[in-house]
């Protein structure tokens, strides 16, 4: 009976979770063909890209966070088959993307704070505002799709999704080599100048307004998007809308930042030991966050169907997926990290031949098998609980876990505060091994 019903529930899951799965990679492709690039062109470019990474998704997280919460607010609309309200939720959103643009740009164009906190080189930090300032022109766009995305997968329309993320990728990944590299003319004129780390910001920019133009030329013209009220004209900003929206999305942005800054700053921490370090972490972290794109897919499908049947007031329902999405995103987890601490050193050489990078990125992936599992756990466990609009006691949790056991403990043992920490935990492994603690706790807590 059980395994019948979770067989049930997983056939459920499924079609909405391969559809975020493949454009989430997508989207983490961009990351990953920036650091295959850079790691070939320059180790310098390559702490650039990590420092100036690490800035840009605290602050895009964050922001994000704040925006997504017009998911389980159209999910549970959608759910009482409240059509119009599901559009006019998307609508305010977009007018809160656009807000919260301004301070996020701010950030972006005088990263000061990040620089500091990295204690980057002149050379460095100079690619770095480089980098930064091209982003801080894609960022209104990926806000603006954030609200896109989160409305779109709550009505159950994945896929359109999915198809404009491969869309940008396939546009991103020329782009971003033309601008990283430079490009020539036969005899040798330069049309294009070689930019490193910039480069990639830059086409990030370019990628990401052509994505988000496709997708207002979608809501505007495909007639699916009529009964959503969404062909006619754009309702202006809605105070009690933006109000509830805040309610849900500003707990729930903490929780995101938390959760990313957890990592991020490990970066920028990792930067102060060295450019190599930080480039042997900057492979790492885009491994992993490869491998987490999973778990957040299952997460993505199990919150969109709680909130719908929580819309449908069928909560013996609501609570049922929840528990089996939770359940098949951690056995899945456990397969992969499985496979992938096997093979580390093999998947390692994919992104460099540089064996000095390799060397200092393998004994993070020593913690690959237990940190998937436990990224997953907390993951699936966080989406359903926001399905339910509970957002408060996850920031709670992750404060703890996320920062104060990994980022804090990480912070005491990697650079050995107390002098107890044994050699093989100094430096960048130290980090991985207190985020790895953290996040075990963070899924347990938030289970």
């Amino acid at each position: 009976m059980r395994w019948a019903a979770l067989a049930d529930s997983a056939r459920r899951i499924a079609p909405l979770a391969w559809p975020v799965f493949v454009g989430q990679v997508a989207v983490l492709a961009f990351s990953t063909v920036d650091t295959l690039m850079t790691a070939r062109y320059a180790a310098v470019d390559l702490a650039a890209l990590a420092i100036g990474g690490a800035a840009y998704i605290s602050v895009f997280i964050g922001l994000m966070g704040v925006v997504l919460a017009v998911g389980p607010i159209v999910g549970q609309l959608y759910g009482a088959q409240r059509l119009p309200e599901c559009g006019a939720q998307l609508q305010q959103a977009m007018w809160l993307a656009l807000a919260l643009s301004v301070p996020g740009c701010a950030l972006l164009l005088f990263p000061q704070p990040f620089l500091a906190m990295a204690q980057a080189t002149p050379e460095v930090a100079a690619k770095v505002r480089g980098h930064l300032a091209a982003l801080a022109v894609a960022l209104p766009f990926a806000l603006l799709f954030t609200a896109f995305r989160g409305f779109a997968t709550s009505v159950s329309r994945p896929k359109v999704v999915m198809a404009l993320q491969l869309g940008a990728l396939l546009l991103k990944v020329p782009l971003t080599a033309a601008l990283v590299f430079g490009t020539t003319l036969p005899f040798g004129l330069p049309v294009l100048p070689a930019l490193g780390a910039p480069g990639c910001g830059i086409a990030t920019a370019v990628c990401m307004a052509a994505q988000m133009g496709l997708a207002w030329w979608l809501l505007k013209r495909d007639p699916h998007y009529a009964r959503f009220g969404l062909h006619g004209r754009f309702a202006p900003p809605h105070r009690a809308s933006l109000r509830a929206l805040l309610r849900l999305g500003v707990p729930m942005g903490a929780s995101i930042l938390i959760e990313v800054t957890g990592f991020s700053f490990m970066a920028l921490f990792i930067a102060r030991i060295g450019a190599t370090p930080v480039a042997g972490h900057q492979i790492a972290i885009n491994l992993v966050s490869l491998m987490f794109m999973m778990p957040l897919a299952i997460a993505n499908a199990a919150s969109t169907l709680v909130a719908q049947r929580i819309g449908a007031d069928d909560l013996p329902g609501a609570r049922r997926l929840g528990w089996h999405g939770l359940e098949l995103g951690v056995a899945i987890a456990a397969l992969m990290g499985g496979v992938v601490y096997l093979l580390r050193e093999g998947i390692l050489r994919v992104y460099t031949g540089d064996a000095v990078i390799v060397a200092a990125a393998l004994p993070l992936l020593a913690w690959v098998a237990v940190f998937h599992v436990a990224d997953a756990a907390q993951t699936v466990a966080a989406f359903v609980l926001r399905a339910y609009r509970i957002a408060t006691v996850p920031v709670l949790i992750y404060a703890a876990a996320i920062w104060g056991v990994g980022l804090g403990g990480g912070y005491v043992v990697a650079f050995d505060r107390f002098g107890w920490t044994p050699p093989a935990l100094q430096g960048a492994p130290g980090f991985w091994a207190a985020a790895t603690a953290g996040l075990v706790l963070a899924g347990g807590g938030l289970c």
